[in-house]
This record gives structure tokens, C-alpha cells and sequence, in this order.
């Protein structure tokens, strides 16, 4: 994906880099030259990951620093602590399929971690990413997404059955969502913001998944992890999609619209503008509480 490109003076970030796609997202932007830093939950693992990455890369400048994504004070914290530019982020960490979980705020856990965690950290690395002055800030959302629209009358699962497959879904679509608006709302900056589906890959990500789950997809075409890394790397360092934002993009191109089959292409829902507004008024409002 960014064969002959140079990364070098280029800070990047990626959620989640201790494992799956991840390690291989920060793996090939370090590469290329760039400083990577693991934001991750397990920081043991993170270092652990951090060593390989320079040994296999030759680079040096790879770094680990926590982030619990369901707690807004280690989200603050981190995106505090940052200092200078930003040039890539890659919203990559995620949960799936949980039980159902509520954050002490009362918040549904898979939609607090995958969307409101990284809603919070991205608004509050603005400042960094616009500096860099050509940032992307890529979102890992699913296929999945297509499963459910965010229920704005319901979000959290407090009226409704909770299903961890919709929960997942929804959280997915705010991925997409969230990219369209910040494209919108950061244009000025030079900021690009996209999303997208890496594929299916075998990774820890299953881990709430039981066998017989696992068993319906024994014949589904599953990527590699560095395949399933490799839109995300796309969509952070190439510069064939230069200038391309607030899209939603898989296997390396940009999604048709979703057709008849429920793995692929984009709900126009997941693309709805207004949606994508009331989405990012609701979790400022969410975060600011």
C-alpha cells in the first residue's frame, strides 16, 4: 500500500496497536519512517509489540502509552499529554459482540469504546492534527454497520432488548458517521477523515464469539492480518487517495453502495449527513456531562 513512500518527520498514532490488524497498521507505518506511538489498554503487551516492530522495521521510534477508551478521564488524559503534531491517527481498537456491559455513566459499553472513546480522543487531538496541517484521521468501522442504524431514541440499550450483534452495528455506523462529519467540520484545517472495513480476520476480536458462532463462518473468505491492515495503511499514508475524505472504503477502494448482500458496501444511512450531525452534537453533550 505505501511501497516508496516516506513517512519520516510524520507522527502517527493507532488505538489498538498491541494486537490484530493493529500491530501491522503500526508495523507498516513504521516501515516507512514514521514515529508510531501504541495507545492501548495493556501496556505490557504494547511494549512487548513496540519491541518487535523496531526490530523488524530498524525503527526506533516507536512508543506505547495508555488509554482506557470507555473512561473519559484516560482519554483526556491522553490526548493531554500529547505534545506537537499529529499527522495520522487510526481509530483502530474495537469490541464485539459483547455481553451487555454499561459503563459507569450508564453507557452501553461497545458504543462507548468504539465510538465515544474515539470521538473523545480525535476532538481532543484537533488542535495536534490541524498543526500537522495535512492530517487523516482513519476509523476502522465494519461491515457490520450494516446490521443497525444508531438508534437515537434508544442508543444505550435502556428500553429495547439488548442484541450484542445490533450493538456492534451501531457502533460501527458511528464510525462511518463520525468520519463524514468530521470531514465537513475540519476541511478548513486540511484535515481528512475517512473510514472502513478491513475485512474479516482471525484475531482477539472474536474472543466473545462461542463456537457455534464460529462455526457459521468456517467457509468465509478470511484475510490475513496484514490484508486487514492494509486499507487502514491505505487510507493513512497513501497518496493515491490524497485529498479523499468523509468516505467509507473496503478492500482498498471506496464501498459501492450496499446492494443485496449484508457483507458489503455502505448503508446510505451510515453516509446520511444529518445524521452525521446530530451524532456529533450528541457526543459532545455525552462526553461534556
Amino acid at each position: 500500500m505505501i511501497a516508496g513512500v516516506d513517512l519520516s518527520g510524520r507522527r502517527a498514532i493507532v488505538t489498538g496497536g498491541a494486537s490484530g490488524i493493529g500491530v501491522e497498521t503500526a508495523r507498516a507505518l513504521a516501515s516507512a519512517g514514521a514515529e508510531v506511538t501504541l495507545a492501548v489498554r495493556n501496556t505490557a503487551a504494547g511494549e512487548r509489540v513496540a519491541a518487535d516492530i523496531i526490530e523488524t522495521t530498524g525503527n526506533n521510534h516507536v512508543y506505547v502509552a495508555p488509554i482506557e477508551l470507555a473512561d473519559r478521564e484516560s482519554v483526556r488524559a491522553f490526548a493531554a499529554s500529547w505534545d506537537g503534531p499529529l499527522h495520522i491517527l487510526v481509530n483502530n481498537a474495537g469490541v464485539m459482540a459483547e455481553p451487555l456491559t454499561r459503563t459507569p455513566e450508564g453507557w452501553e459499553h461497545q458504543f462507548a469504546t468504539n465510538h465515544l472513546g474515539h470521538f473523545g480522543l480525535t476532538t481532543g487531538l484537533h488542535a495536534a492534527l490541524a498543526q500537522a496541517g495535512n492530517a487523516r484521521v482513519v476509523s476502522v468501522s465494519s461491515t457490520a454497520h450494516n446490521r443497525s442504524d444508531v438508534v437515537f431514541d434508544d442508543i444505550h440499550f435502556e428500553r429495547r432488548p439488548y442484541d450484542e450483534w445490533s450493538a456492534y452495528g451501531q457502533s460501527k455506523t458511528a464510525n462511518v458517521l463520525f468520519a463524514v462529519e468530521a470531514a465537513k467540520r475540519w476541511a478548513s484545517d486540511g484535515i481528512v477523515a475517512n473510514a472502513l472495513m478491513p475485512g474479516g480476520i482471525r484475531t482477539p476480536l472474536q474472543r466473545h464469539m462461542s463456537a457455534d458462532q464460529l462455526k457459521v463462518w468456517e467457509d468465509f473468505p478470511w484475510k490475513t492480518t496484514e490484508q486487514g491492515a492494509s486499507t487502514s495503511v491505505l487510507l493513512a499514508a497513501s497518496p493515491l487517495v490524497d485529498g479523499v475524505t468523509g468516505r467509507y472504503f473496503e478492500d482498498n477502494n471506496e464501498a459501492l453502495p450496499r446492494g443485496d448482500s449484508e457483507y458489503s458496501g455502505v448503508s446510505a444511512y451510515a453516509l446520511d449527513p444529518e445524521s452525521a450531525t446530530r451524532l456529533w452534537d450528541l457526543s459532545l453533550d455525552l462526553l461534556a456531562r
